[in-house]
């Protein structure tokens, strides 16, 4: 539609309710309804009933979907990445940094190759606002590995780690820096301090992440220009009252972003609650997937690099036990922070759509952006309901 309006509507952080003008699917204005202009008559306007309206989701870890996993990505197979796309926008998910877990350089250079060709390398902080054929847009890539602690690689398989230093960053990234958004690293790993201020200068955000780092350490990383923390608690030295390790620095510093992963397995409710309100609810913690290849397939058990996974009410396990993702959708994490009481509806909604795009330097204003807008409810119940406008 090329002109229209939202009335009634309950916008994040801004109290009362609002009216929104769209024109070529673009945002152009908001102003308070006691404030707005009367309606023109021509114009179709959709009355919310003060249901809260929201950016869609953004998640900076998935790891594949529909079957594909991200770092089996090559010329064959390529096609399907716009049909996660559509799946994706499907599930309310505005844009996504595919992520490439540890494997070897060629299957990293390989997936980088193809991954190249979907990455908007002019425009990297624009959203697909098509209305034909809507789809989540490809924001870069998140490489996870291979420069991790192997006392804490997880599912991550050991041949493949490697040292951090420069020589190795530049052989994994060879002429694909610029696809590159985030990359996850053991900061301890480097003894020489030189190559998270590489990174930086490749415009990369750093993670920390399956890392054995002191609280020292984790502080010399930030100091060093690494911004965000991957999968709080998970592949981590848990917090203890005289080592905070690196989560425990992480949750303290002012311009830290966590990835939070609300599935109830990876992470204990209560420790979430505890996270969440240490960050004050609204500073520094996002909600990821970290999905894996089967996310919109059936529980069942899936071929995972050269071994087998099990999923089962959506979480991934190795045949041995060993946690190695969901098949969740992001928003799903939301829902399950307000039916465990504990987030707000609010809080819950920006967790999983704010926060990301602070993480990575997404614009987070509502005007000028594409209407890709995200209706939520709460039902009689208490279950939180979300729907595409």
């Amino acid at each position: 539609m090329l002109h229209h309006t939202l009335i009634n509507a309950r916008l994040l952080n801004d109290n009362g309710l609002h009216q929104l003008t769209i024109e070529d699917n673009i945002i152009q204005a908001i102003a308070p309804m006691n404030a707005a202009p009367a309606s023109v008559p021509d114009v179709e306007s959709t009355d919310l009933a003060g249901d809260w309206v929201s950016l869609g989701g953004i998640d900076l870890q998935i790891n594949g979907a529909l079957g594909l996993a991200f770092p089996d990505l090559n010329a064959d197979n390529r096609d399907k990445l716009h049909a996660i796309g559509q799946f994706l926008w499907q599930q309310s998910v505005d844009g996504f940094l595919p992520t490439i877990v540890t494997t070897s350089i060629e299957n990293i250079q390989r997936s980088l190759t193809t991954l190249s060709h979907h990455t908007p390398h002019s425009t990297p902080h624009t959203l697909h606002s098509s209305l034909l054929t809507p789809h989540s847009s490809l924001l870069g890539v998140h490489l996870e590995g291979p420069c991790l602690n192997p006392a804490k690689r997880g599912a991550h398989p050991a041949e493949y780690l490697l040292p951090l230093t420069i020589d190795t960053i530049k052989r994994i990234l060879g002429d694909y820096a610029s696809v590159v958004k985030v990359m996850t690293l053991a900061p301890e790993l480097d003894t020489t301090g030189t190559v998270i201020p590489y990174l930086r200068s490749l415009g990369i955000t750093v993670s920390l992440g399956h890392s054995q780092a002191t609280a020292a350490q984790a502080q010399q990383a930030f100091d060093q220009g690494a911004t965000m923390v991957t999968h709080a608690f998970n592949a981590m030295p848990p917090l203890h009252h005289r080592e905070p390790g690196l989560l425990g620095a992480a949750i303290v510093h002012p311009n830290i972003h966590c990835g939070l992963i609300a599935d109830g397995q990876h992470v204990s409710p209560i420790m979430m609650e505890i996270l969440l309100r240490a960050s004050q609810y609204d500073r520094g913690i996002f909600l990821v997937s970290d999905a894996l290849s089967p996310l919109g397939l059936p529980d069942g058990t899936y071929p995972w690099d050269t071994r087998q996974i099990e999923v089962k009410n959506g979480t991934a396990r190795l045949l041995d036990g060993t946690l190695s993702g969901t098949t969740l959708p992001l928003l799903v994490g939301a829902q399950n922070l307000v039916k465990w009481g504990i987030c707000e509806v609010e809080q819950a909604i920006a967790l999983a759509t704010i926060a990301p795009r602070r993480a990575i330097g997404l614009p987070t204003d509502y005007i000028g952006q594409p209407a890709n807008l995200l209706r939520w409810h709460q039902s009689g119940s208490g279950e939180l309901i979300w729907q595409r406008l």
